[in-house]
């Protein structure tokens, strides 16, 4: 991520415009195969059975295993690349390695993995949520990364252990999730269009070639997640409704006290003070691994700390900001998220 995106990260506010919040359980949303659909409300029968699944332990552990230097191509790139493929793998997922090589800044020729894993290979619409697994390079300190992007990966390990039983359904459906760990966001030395999304660039011009990218619904991505009080945005019009019902589930779980709160005399901190703004921003500034997708259409939800954890690039994103309390408010709401979009939209059939 380049010193223009935390720039411009620092001027967010200045370019949000408030957007009415709504009640969109009925809106209309035109596909990527064009077709027109309806979101639907998660039913409360659904939500009171999905809301409490957690596995805090295992989204330490799955942290622990990640959280190290892993700049492609070392020893740890290649551990945590392993760790992710095996963890998936034993939950009966269908991981694919995306193997290329490309001779980059500073480290010349590197071998670069993305990691694609889908609860049904043969399924004809994705929705996807993606990361990127690598840490950036620099030569003068060991960068761990935590949330960029060590958290985001380890959350999504996570759901993937904590809705086992609820995706069962969909492990034989025509509209299925998939997860894409992301190689090589990170620059190796400066920003800029040939140095960074190395792996998404790759996958996106992969799958247009060979019509794979016809399939994707919509791609979730998530970044720079893990310190405490994360506020998101929404960026784009064609997803605004999907986004509208990460506040409606935000605020239906704090309702029902169903979020983990800090309380400071007697008032909780967390809300109202939401993770989902309602607010949007018509043009992102933002870089990162949804580009290539989203200049070839891809329908996109960029779900990006704004403004940037203060420990972004420094030597102090490890494991000490990370605010477990926080990040397992906002994979709940994920989790709500994914089997709200799989029941909707299976329902559209």
């Amino acid at each position: 991520m380049s010193l223009l995106k935390a720039y411009f990260a620092l001027l967010f506010l200045l370019c949000v415009n408030v957007f009415a919040k709504k009640d969109v359980n009925g809106d209309f949303y035109v596909g990527r195969n064009q077709m027109i659909y309806r979101t639907e409300e998660l039913s409360q029968e659904k939500f009171l059975a999905y809301s409490p699944l957690s596995n805090g332990t295992h989204l330490r552990e799955a942290v622990k295993n990640i959280l190290v230097p892993r700049v492609v191509g070392s020893a740890g790139h290649t551990m945590v690349r392993d760790y992710i493929a095996s963890d998936l793998r034993d939950l009966n997922w269908n991981v694919e390695i995306d193997k290329f090589h490309e001779t980059v800044p500073i480290l010349g020729k590197l071998h670069f993995h993305n990691i694609i894993a889908r609860l049904n290979p043969d399924a004809e619409r994705y929705l996807v949520l993606a990361c990127h697994y690598d840490s950036k390079y620099f030569e003068e300190f060991e960068f761990l990364g935590a949330t960029d992007s060590a958290v985001p990966c380890a959350m999504l390990l996570n759901m993937a252990h904590v809705l086992q039983e609820a995706l069962e359904p969909f492990r034989n459906s025509k509209l299925s999730l998939m997860f894409i760990f992301f190689d090589g966001e990170e620059a190796f030395k400066e920003w800029g269009p040939n140095d960074s999304i190395y792996g998404a660039r790759h996958l996106a011009k992969r799958w247009e070639d060979d019509g794979t990218i016809n399939r994707l619904d919509m791609l979730v991505l998530l970044d720079l997640i893990g310190a405490a009080d994360p506020t998101f945005y929404n960026f784009f019009p064609n997803t605004e409704a999907w986004y509208s019902r990460l506040i409606s589930l935000e605020e239906r779980l704090s309702n029902a006290d169903m979020l983990d709160h800090y309380i400071s005399n007697g008032i909780s901190r967390q809300y109202p003070n939401r993770y989902f703004q309602p607010n949007t921003m018509r043009s992102s500034f933002v870089e990162d691994d949804h580009i290539p997708f989203l200049k070839r259409n891809v329908p996109i939800l960029h779900l990006i700390t704004l403004p940037f954890p203060s420990v972004w690039h420094t030597k102090d994103d490890n494991e000490s900001i990370i605010d477990y309390l926080a990040t397992e408010n906002i994979a709940r709401i994920l989790r709500l998220f994914i089997m709200e979009y799989l029941l909707s939209s299976q329902h559209n059939e």
